[in-house]
């Protein structure tokens, strides 16, 4: 007999359910439950939503999506900013802990070898500046930091050069959207 879906990895979908729906529940007990509650939402709810956007490879969460609608309702964008960038460096440094200490099998799982190994060939090929872009431009910063930790890249480097792309990423978002 004939296998019709020979290509469907079942474990990957049923991983992507689990985290669509962890992903609806987070944003309905932390923003959902503010405008809900009070009518507003405060700083609390979004350093957790960025938090988690940023700390798993596999969120599809867009962060700067969230950061402008934060900063247009009137936030002070002086401490939207340090929320924005403390949390987003906070969840870095784990994912590049998870790289570090877990083997390639273990993160193959959850998101798949192409996307670490093509995170990997950049940054071999272009070193800092793969982390310093991947933090500036709305790429896929979470799995460039998890590579860089499975390549033992050196952490005072990873950490700098993706605070400044962090830095330079929400500070011309400011700029550019603070009304």
């Amino acid at each position: 007999m004939r296998d019709l879906h020979p290509h469907i990895d079942y474990r990957r979908i049923s991983i992507l359910l689990i985290v669509i729906i962890l992903m609806a529940v987070i944003g309905s007990l932390t923003i959902g439950r503010d405008i809900y509650e009070s009518g507003e939402k405060n700083l609390y709810s979004f350093a957790i939503v960025n938090l988690f956007g940023y700390l798993f490879v596999f969120f599809l969460m867009p962060m700067e999506l969230a950061f402008i609608f934060y900063l247009r309702t009137g936030y002070d964008p002086v401490m939207l900013n340090l929320v924005a960038i403390s949390t987003a460096l906070a969840s870095q440094v784990v994912d590049y802990l998870i790289g570090y200490f877990f083997s390639a099998r273990i993160i193959d799982r959850f998101i798949g070898r192409k996307r670490y190994e093509k995170a990997e060939e950049e940054i071999r090929k272009y070193g800092n500046w793969t982390l310093f872009f991947s933090n500036l431009l709305p790429l896929s910063s979470p799995i460039i930091s998890l590579a860089a930790g499975m390549l033992k890249y050196r952490v005072k480097d990873a950490i700098m050069y993706s605070s400044v792309g962090m830095i330079c990423r929400y500070l011309l978002l400011t700029l550019l959207f603070h009304g």
